[in-house]
């Protein structure tokens, strides 16, 4: 259910030319939950790489308590790229309905959210001035989304429905039932270990921070961006739990 490596440095490589440690999380959600499950996993990353003095805060998600950044410059930036990686999703679900049906994986689509911190340095070209922005810390989140059976496409024959019977109707009904609690447990276990996974990484790999120079405002800039690329051809090698 889940994945989770990091590149580390090479001591033996320059100090200019080495590549920032990465996280790799992988999390399941359902179309329902994919906003909530996305915006958890953000807000647990940023609440062991935020700074600034702030009030420790959780919220609930999937019965999950998660802790949360009260920011609003932090929490703009979440939205707005959450909102985009359910449009890139939505588009994927309703144009790869064919291949999805073809191949038996279901109304599903896959995404990447990718979470750098950098910090400040100065130029050291002698024609270069002011300082620039350094990545110090990398973290990708690959998101896959997917339905029960049930409810995309691979429930129970039109001819369950077709029939006037009513002993047919609490069968299917049940049928659904089950797979949406199959689907919620996965979903709920995945946040679970990947939160622990969050806090194993940010309480192992500490040498890498860069030293604090400021008070009262947060000392490194951050980015996060969806992954265009990587989005690009996964909703046929869906798999539904």
């Amino acid at each position: 259910m889940i994945i989770a490596h990091n590149r580390l440095y090479n001591s033996t490589d320059n100090m200019d030319q080495q590549e920032p440690p990465e996280f790799i999380l992988d999390v399941f959600a359902d179309p329902r939950s994919v906003r909530e499950v996305v915006k958890g996993i953000l807000h647990t990353i940023f609440f062991n790489r935020f700074f600034p003095s702030i009030v420790p805060q959780t919220r609930e998600v999937l019965d999950t308590t998660l802790p949360y950044v009260d920011d609003d410059e932090l929490e703009t930036m979440i939205d707005q790229r959450v909102a985009a990686l359910e449009r890139q999703i939505d588009v994927q679900r309703s144009s790869g309905g064919a291949n999805s049906a073809s191949t038996g994986n279901g109304n599903g689509g896959r995404g990447q959210l990718v979470v750098q911190f950098f910090e400040k340095r100065r130029r050291k070209a002698w024609l270069s001035r002011g300082d620039e922005e350094v990545c110090w810390e990398c973290w990708t989140i690959k998101v896959t989304v997917a339905e029960p059976r049930t409810e995309s496409g691979m429930g129970p024959p039109s001819r369950y429905r077709k029939k006037k019977k009513p002993q047919k109707k609490p069968r299917e009904l049940l049928i659904r039932g089950l797979e949406r609690a199959k689907v919620r447990r996965a979903m709920e276990q995945t946040l679970s270990a990947t939160a622990m996974k969050i806090v194993a990484f940010v309480n192992t790999h500490k040498d890498h921070i860069p030293p604090i120079t400021t008070q009262g405002t947060n000392p490194f800039p951050y980015k996060i961006n969806i992954d265009q690329k990587e989005a690009a051809g996964w909703a046929t090698r869906m798999r539904i739990y």
